[in-house]
């Protein structure tokens, strides 16, 4: 059916950076005190990413590191689960009522 996917090398893990790292690393390269390069081996990343995280921090502002991963939290789900019920409850009534005003205007009229 479909290809198997072998990784590369099976025990590097992503590094994944937290909002404030993010902010404080775009906040230090912006400062210009430090070349990128150097600032990059300091930190830990590759100079590209800082990069990156200025550019995004330019386009989106304090809101650009505050993305969310993965799944949607349970009170999501359930809340998009009630309103997917609601509608559908909603949706019948006003077909009934419809309905139910073809009629009356037939026997009116």
């Amino acid at each position: 059916m479909g290809k198997e996917r072998k990784a590369v090398n099976p025990e590097r893990k992503r590094r994944r950076f937290s909002p404030e790292f993010k902010m404080e690393a775009v906040r230090l390269l912006e400062l210009g005190q430090k070349p990128a390069t150097q600032l990059a081996l300091e930190l830990g990343v590759a100079r590209n990413k800082l990069y990156q995280w200025q550019e995004q921090a330019r386009a989106r502002g304090k809101e650009s590191f505050q993305e969310r991963l993965g799944r949607p939290v349970k009170a999501e789900q359930d809340e998009v689960a009630r309103l997917k019920a609601e509608l559908k409850r909603v949706t019948e009534e006003r077909d009934i009522l419809k309905k139910a005003a073809a009629y009356f205007a037939k026997e009116l009229g």
